[in-house]
């Protein structure tokens, strides 16, 4: 009889499996990133206002309502602003229209990555792309709202200085913010859908935490003052007063935290949300497409 041939076994025969990780966050190369970033925030921009009857408009009606209504408020029922503030009505608008945009932006980019599933699950299809999408579209709103702003400001009487030259120092800061709590929270809702829930109120609880429909030095005890600057978006809008409408004794945020001390806590804020943003989506991100 003729013994049957013995098949060779493989090469990596009982090698431990190695794990397949997915795309990256860049995945493909910033170039191809860059290009689709624009792509997708372009596309999402225009498809946001396609078949309305307002377009564009409907984005600037939004805050100008909520601007009226606070105003009536504040100036008419409680009297705050009127009294403590000398151009109130142009505080209040450039508050608001900055802190839509980083609410808009970060709410749109809890469920981002989700509702693109589709997306998602294509081969190196960067995942970064999808939240940070959210952010362009949202700064894209914010720069033409601006323009209507900035009208509103210069027709209000506040005149034009070299201090408007730092305003785009304050947009930065803000439109990095916005991207690395956008990031962490499109990853973070993969796993947790309850923080769509939990953030829905903190960002309701940061408007009030903010100095928007309030002058920072509005309290009656530097302590409060203090403890508001704790907060980066604090920050940030107290600049954006002293900068844009340059009133005489209106505190700075150095004054108001009680000197460089007093930065500290923000400043630890914001660069730990960019190191935990960035550092848990790249963790995240291909793991994605398993976790939906």
């Amino acid at each position: 009889m003729i013994a049957p041939e013995e098949t060779a076994a493989p090469a990596n025969a009982g090698a431990p499996l190695q794990e397949v990780r997915g795309p990256s966050a860049l995945g493909g190369g910033m170039r191809r990133f860059l290009d689709l970033l624009w792509l997708m925030s372009v596309t999402e921009f225009k498809r946001a206002y396609f078949g309305t009857v307002l377009g564009y408009l409907w984005s600037l009606i939004r805050p100008l309502m909520l601007f009226g209504v606070l105003l009536f408020v504040f100036t008419k029922v409680f009297k705050i602003g009127s009294e403590t503030v000398e151009h109130y009505p142009v505080m209040l608008l450039l508050g608001i229209v900055l802190y839509t945009f980083f609410q808009e932006a970060t709410s749109n980019a809890v469920n981002s990555v989700v509702t693109q599933e589709g997306v998602v699950r294509k081969t190196q299809f960067p995942r970064l792309v999808i939240p940070l999408a959210t952010v362009v579209t949202g700064a894209l709103n914010l720069c033409l709202n601006l323009v209507v702003v900035f009208a509103f400001i210069v027709a209000f009487g506040v005149a034009v200085t070299w201090s408007w030259l730092l305003f785009p120092i304050a947009l930065l800061l803000l439109f990095v913010l916005t991207a690395v709590v956008s990031m962490a929270l499109s990853v973070l809702y993969v796993r947790f859908r309850d923080v769509a829930i939990i953030w829905a109120v903190v960002s309701q609880v940061l408007l009030y935490l903010s100095p928007i429909l309030y002058p920072v030095d509005a309290f009656p005890e530097e302590t409060y003052e203090r403890l508001l600057m704790v907060n980066p978006l604090a920050v940030i809008f107290t600049e954006v007063r002293v900068w844009i409408l340059h009133e005489p004794g209106a505190p700075t945020a150095l004054d108001a935290a009680g000197g460089w001390l007093g930065l500290l806590p923000a400043a630890a804020i914001f660069f730990g949300s960019c190191i935990y943003g960035i550092w848990v989506f790249k963790r995240e991100a291909p793991r994605i497409a398993e976790a939906l």
